[in-house]
């Protein structure tokens, strides 16, 4: 199989390509190596996967619809957790049927412009979601430190232009790298030391300088890893402050459980960014990746509609509502 797009210099055979440049050949696909170390796993690799994939689309989209089809949920804490659900989804989506198909084949590539595409789309849902769990700290902070302004303070208005602004800002980031990684050239070798596109091992194949490139994944890890991070600790800070000053233990229960499963996903999202990203690119570890990102684009959407509904009588009971046979 050609892989990348030979020059001749004298007849051409076809056309020149777009991605041709003089004197140098440039990759048009991608190997992706996926775990083909371990083909003795491929079956229990596949059945996981497609279980965990399937769990997660399940569960979030059953939360976008208990959350749409139920007045009672049309509250900012639902609203968040509404747009939670749709990134997990293209989370996940961007990156599960491609895995799942190189797990069936003997060999899994996949074209440049759809390397692109599944970086920006993953880039852009796991950023938002990011950037969204500060957003919903705050809501939470809103609600227990200041229960009666908390009307004031989260309105439809401002829960609505913070939501629209998570999009926008993850996806003008986004943009912002996609553009970056598109004037890289791709020399060859071609093969990807992940199961998806992704930024530390596409840079590491590149024969162009990436240096920028890679000062600006410095600057998004310092907002998305670190100054994000400390926004939501401090949320958290004046949370358990007030949750301590309450003076009965059903009290404290009470304001505690209100944001006990959203740290816990706050937890278990950061550990797993933390792990994969906040390394430099020089310092790139396939097998590290490959678990911590098994983490955030799989376990974590799957894991998340579960934290959120398990121990919410309003999600269980919208739908409950929506679908009876969930009532036995």
């Amino acid at each position: 199989m050609k892989l990348w797009m030979e020059i001749h210099l004298i007849v051409p055979e076809t056309p020149p390509s777009p991605r041709t440049m003089s004197n140098q050949t440039l990759v048009i696909e991608f190997i992706l190596q996926g775990f083909s170390e371990h083909p003795e796993y491929r079956v229990l690799l596949f059945s996981c996967f497609l279980f965990l994939y399937t769990g997660a689309l399940t569960g979030n989209v059953l939360i976008i619809l208990a959350i749409a089809f139920n007045p009672g949920l049309h509250t900012p804490m639902y609203f968040y957790l509404f747009n939670l659900a749709t990134m997990d989804i293209i989370c996940t989506s961007s990156i599960m049927p491609k895995a799942l198909a190189g797990l069936v084949s003997e060999e899994s590539t996949i074209s440049y412009a759809g390397c692109m595409a599944q970086l920006y789309f993953l880039t852009w849902a796991a950023s938002s979601e990011l950037l969204l769990l500060t957003v919903m700290a705050y809501d939470r902070y809103a609600a227990i430190c200041h229960p009666l302004h908390y009307s004031s303070m989260m309105g439809k208005a401002f829960c609505s232009g913070l939501a629209a602004a998570v999009w926008l800002l993850c996806a003008v980031n986004t943009a912002i790298h996609m553009g970056l990684m598109l004037r890289l050239d791709f020399c060859g070798p071609n093969v990807i030391t992940h199961f998806f596109c992704e930024v530390p091992p596409l840079l590491l194949l590149s024969c162009s300088s990436t240096y920028v490139n890679s000062v600006m994944i410095v600057l998004a890890d310092a907002f998305y890893g670190i100054v994000n991070f400390l926004m939501t600790i401090a949320s958290y800070g004046f949370i358990i402050s007030s949750v301590l000053k309450v003076q009965t233990a059903a009290g404290r229960q009470k304001a505690f459980s209100t944001c006990s499963s959203h740290l816990t996903v706050v937890c278990m999202y950061y550990t797993a960014v933390f792990y994969a990203y906040i390394s430099p690119v020089s310092g790139y570890s396939a097998g590290k990746s490959k678990l911590a990102d098994l983490l955030y684009t799989v376990l974590s959407p799957t894991l998340n509609p579960l934290i959120y509904t398990l121990r919410n009588k309003e999600v269980k009971a919208a739908l409950r509502k929506l679908f009876p046979f969930f009532r036995n």
